[in-house]
């Protein structure tokens, strides 16, 4: 559960990480980078989630300056994402706190500055 996250932090179940992150349902992936900074592509995310998702929660960051090409939301369907969900930061971590009391099966890729 995400507990708090205001501009370049986020407390998740009583850690605070300072760095971009990935969350799922059994940990988090503490300094999660891209190759491009503030464009997102379906390489930043391989080797770290299970595509085989309900829903896949970006953030944005603060200012919601990262880029998610409609391209990789589309990529990321096919290869087995239900949904996508591309929201600036705050409100991203409010959405992945929803679903997850729900029970569904999501993770987050939070971009935490910008």
């Amino acid at each position: 559960m995400i507990e708090s996250y205001s501009f370049g932090r986020i407390v998740i179940d009583g850690k605070s990480y300072d760095k971009d992150v990935i969350v799922t349902t059994k940990e988090v992936i503490p300094n999660w980078r891209r190759k491009r900074g503030h464009r997102l592509s379906v390489e930043d995310l391989e080797g770290h989630i299970d595509f085989n998702l309900d829903a896949l929660v970006i953030g944005t960051g603060y200012y919601g300056i990262m880029r998610v090409p409609e391209e990789v939301v589309e990529e990321l369907k096919m290869r087995g994402v239900k949904e996508v969900i591309v929201k600036p930061t705050r409100e991203a971590c409010e959405v992945f706190n929803e679903l997850l009391k729900k029970g569904t099966k999501v993770v987050a890729a939070l971009h935490l500055t910008c």
